[in-house]
């Protein structure tokens, strides 16, 4: 066997070290060759290598001669170097001993066998107790659950994930409604916001202005070649906290950890992207410890060529059907890179398109609670963002496809308030372009609690990222006129809601069927105990990725994302309608992952936009026999 050492960077002055990749020969390994996972990387099992200053043309001689004092000799002069001389940083590929217990993809702990611990010499590496997975995923949880910050539980599992990343994958899928809103929602946004003072290791790819005309080399720096779903974001609106910059990678990172816990995509398939083109945040310019660009955001056509690049280098790198999940980019920018890429790469804006899917979903469950057709009813909006206009279309498509009636006309059963007032007809010249269609005839109103008197809405729904904005009066109002209204508090993190899950049932007398982005607590009232339910985006996204994946679709049509929402809807329980709840429990993620991956993939073939060929017979059986599974594997 011949062991290949690669060159990472050349160097004029590490003078005893190869100019060229060198081979180590005459060694006899005492490891093997093996296939790692699915992939073709083929890595050496052996273990720790002494080498001696001695080099010829092509070869380093093994050796295992000492220093005078004691330590191994300085091979490449890394120890003898001055500051300013430059060494070389060799690296080679093992898969045994001290390497494989800081691989998260391959480390194991305490759970290494008596014969893996032999056969890939971890001898006296680890203690001699032995541990299950099941032992070491109790352990964790009690060590998490002693936390009382949020945030230090969201340090610790990212801490494991970059350490084991099985173990936290199985805590994450068993604990899913304990750990979700760590992982992710609300305590996510105070990462992102802290995201600089609490950084130890990169995840994901950071893509700066620096790195424009090379944005291809840095697709190729990433370590993995099957990537299928990539997360980006430019950090512009993240949640409801504003331009947070290269920081924002906490969303990408946080999205694709659902995308395997929940959607079983697998890990080595999922990159978080961050594109850094600076920040107007002037706390985070002057932060000593802020990770991304010391600039203010730069707008216009840099910007846009920046995009363009990173789109063609990513479909140049990973083919056709990886998803580009667009994430948290602000609404001019949101719209224009959904609308501009949607017919040429396999795009998805999961605060337009994921958010609607899961809203949709709610208000169809909700019909059986609150009685009528969804054309009956009226909807009324406090936020003309991309979330509030992404789910207004939606269900207007959604009423179009029941009723046959053009969705010009179903978009008139739909009203929106924004900063301004009621979007009306004589602001429409005024008003963005997404904010157009909703403009209908009426006198302006300009707060929201006039416009609830005036609309008299059935549905009232938030997306305006700003707290408590659902006021004692806009509950009471729009409850005077409805015997049961259904209240979705949608804006993220909790701090951000409309209102809180106690107001809505307080001031609604207990009537409301009421729904918000960040989880709430149970809440008492009139001696009956009421459940608020999540409208999070977390039950569309993982499987509708899934969905795409497994199908090999080219594009997304907006047929699928209503098939998502269908799916979702029907997996909402008659014991779920009994606790007021309009969504199927968090705990059955995975299933309702597989069931909507399922439809969304059924839908990609009937609208011929699959190519994976021929179409599976039972498509929920191969969607839950294509979900990554975190259980540890047992090694040669």
């Amino acid at each position: 066997f011949l062991l290949v050492l690669k060159q990472s960077t050349p160097s004029a002055s590490a003078s005893c070290a190869p100019t060229s990749a060198s081979l180590i020969s005459a060694f006899e390994l005492k490891g093997s060759l093996r296939k790692v996972g699915a992939e073709s990387d083929l890595k050496l099992l052996l273990g720790p290598l002494r080498m001696a200053s001695k080099v010829t043309d092509s070869t380093v001689e093994i050796d295992p001669k000492s220093t005078v004092g004691g330590g191994v000799e300085d091979v490449y002069g890394e120890d003898t170097a001055t500051e300013d001389q430059l060494v070389t940083p060799w690296t080679y590929s093992v898969a045994s001993g001290y390497s494989l217990l800081r691989d998260p993809q391959y480390n194991k702990g305490l759970a290494f066998t008596e014969k893996e611990r032999d056969a890939h010499y971890l001898r006296g590496l680890l203690p001699p107790a032995t541990a299950s997975q099941q032992l070491q995923e109790r352990k964790l949880m009690n060590t998490i659950r002693q936390y009382q910050v949020p945030l230090q539980k969201y340090m610790a599992l990212t801490e494991l994930q970059e350490r084991n990343e099985r173990l936290f994958y199985k805590l994450l899928i068993d604990n899913v409604e304990e750990l979700l809103p760590i992982v992710y929602t609300p305590t996510v946004g105070e990462a992102c916001q802290k995201f600089g003072s609490i950084f130890r290791r990169p995840q994901g790819l950071y893509i700066s202005l620096k790195e424009k005309g090379k944005v291809l080399e840095v697709l190729k720096n990433w370590p993995e070649r099957t990537v299928q779903v990539i997360v980006v974001t430019d950090g512009e609106r993240i949640l409801g906290l504003g331009d947070l910059g290269c920081q924002g990678m906490g969303i990408p990172v946080g999205k694709l950890a659902l995308y395997t816990a929940l959607g079983g995509v697998r890990p080595s398939a999922c990159l978080p992207v961050t594109i850094d083109v600076g920040t107007n945040n002037e706390q985070l310019l002057e932060d000593e410890f802020y990770i991304g660009l010391r600039q203010k955001r730069t707008r216009g056509k840099e910007y846009e060529d920046l995009l363009q690049e990173f789109m063609s280098a990513v479909k140049q790198n990973y083919g056709e059907k990886v998803i580009v999940q667009f994430e948290d980019f602000a609404n001019h920018n949101a719209f224009e890179l959904l609308s501009r890429y949607r017919t040429s790469h396999l795009v998805f804006n999961d605060d337009i398109q994921g958010t609607a899917s899961v809203v949709l979903a709610g208000v169809v469950a909700a019909l059986k609670l609150i009685g009528g057709s969804m054309s009956e009813h009226r909807f009324l909006f406090l936020g003309a963002g991309e979330a509030g206009t992404g789910i207004a279309e939606l269900i207007a498509l959604e009423i179009s496809k029941k009723t046959k009636v053009p969705v010009e006309e179903t978009r008139k059963k739909i009203w929106l308030v924004d900063s301004k007032g009621l979007i009306v007809s004589s602001r429409k010249d005024s008003l963005q372009h997404f904010k157009q269609p909703w403009a209908h005839e009426h006198e302006p109103v300009k707060d929201l609690l006039d416009a609830v008197k005036a609309i008299k809405p059935t549905v009232l729904i938030g997306s305006s990222g700003v707290g408590r904005t659902f006021t004692k009066e806009v509950i009471e109002a729009v409850s005077s006129f409805n015997e049961k209204p259904l209240i979705l508090a949608l804006s993220n993190p909790t701090s951000q809601s409309e209102c809180t899950a106690e107001e809505a049932y307080t001031y609604s007398e207990g009537r409301a069927i009421f729904a918000s982005g960040s989880p709430f607590d149970p809440v008492e009232y009139n001696g009956k105990v009421f459940i608020p339910g999540q409208s999070n985006n977390a039950y569309i996204f993982p499987g509708f990725g899934l969905g795409l994946v497994i199908s090999g679709a080219i594009r997304v049509h907006d047929d699928m994302l209503l098939a998502a929402s269908e799916a979702l809807a029907g997996l909402v329980s008659e014991e779920n309608f009994a606790q007021g709840l309009i969504y199927p429990p968090l705990s059955n993620i995975r299933k309702i992952s597989a069931q909507i991956a399922a439809n969304v993939a059924a839908k990609a073939y009937d609208l011929g936009v699959a190519t994976r060929l021929p179409r599976p017979e039972n498509l929920l059986k191969y969607a839950e026999s294509c979900m990554y599974s975190p259980i540890y594997r047992n090694y040669r």
